[in-house]
């Protein structure tokens, strides 16, 4: 889901898209909160792709259908930031978490780093978490990978608190040399498995 390691990382982690020393330029407020739409897809998974590294656990599950499959939510808590037709940053959530239908989930985040350190980060998590309360939600989870330091201080920032710790054990049962070694197939899997965990620990 959410995002960014501050820590020296044993694997390849992702960038950091909350708010690190502002840069020069338009603060967050002057970008334009909108809906995901069809005609932001590309720019969605594009962003999520270079913020994140994608072949690493747990955020093997991002592909382009499983962003657009949040277009069909009746409940629009999936949003974008928008520089004119620029996607600076983006966030999905959805009103279900596992068996819990009344806990809205905050999927995954993301702010280019040309927009990063002006509040972008903060302003589509309280977002997120307004349109999905609204939606019936009497809380919100997210899981942040134990590296991402600076993602789960984001989540602290906007009150969120940890209340669950899940190890991911994974055992390869292919060798070394085969292809795809130590990696998920079909994507959503390993990712389902961390945050069914966190559900039945959390009730």
């Amino acid at each position: 889901m959410a995002d960014t390691p501050t820590d020296p990382p044993a694997a390849p982690a992702p960038q950091d898209p909350s708010e690190p020393a502002s840069p020069p330029g338009s603060p967050a407020g002057e970008l334009t909160l909108r809906p995901l739409g069809f005609e932001h897809l590309a720019a969605v998974l594009d962003l999520g792709h270079r913020v994140y590294d994608t072949e690493a656990m747990p955020y093997t599950g991002w592909s382009l259908s499983a962003v657009a499959g949040h277009l069909d939510a009746p409940d629009p808590a999936c949003l974008v930031l928008l520089d004119g037709d620029r996607v600076a940053g983006f966030v999905l959530g959805s009103l279900s978490f596992e068996q819990r239908a009344d806990w809205g989930y905050l999927e995954w985040i993301a702010v280019d780093p040309d927009y990063q350190g002006r509040g972008a980060a903060s302003r589509l998590v309280r977002e997120c978490c307004a349109r999905l309360a609204e939606a019936g939600a009497v809380c919100v989870v997210t899981d942040v990978e134990r590296r991402n330091t600076a993602s789960a201080e984001l989540m602290r920032r906007n009150g969120f608190a940890e209340e669950a710790s899940v190890s991911l054990f994974v055992r390869p049962l292919t060798d070394a040399s085969g292809a795809g070694t130590g990696r998920a197939r079909g994507g959503s899997g390993p990712r389902r498995h961390l945050t069914r965990a966190a559900a039945e620990r959390v009730r």
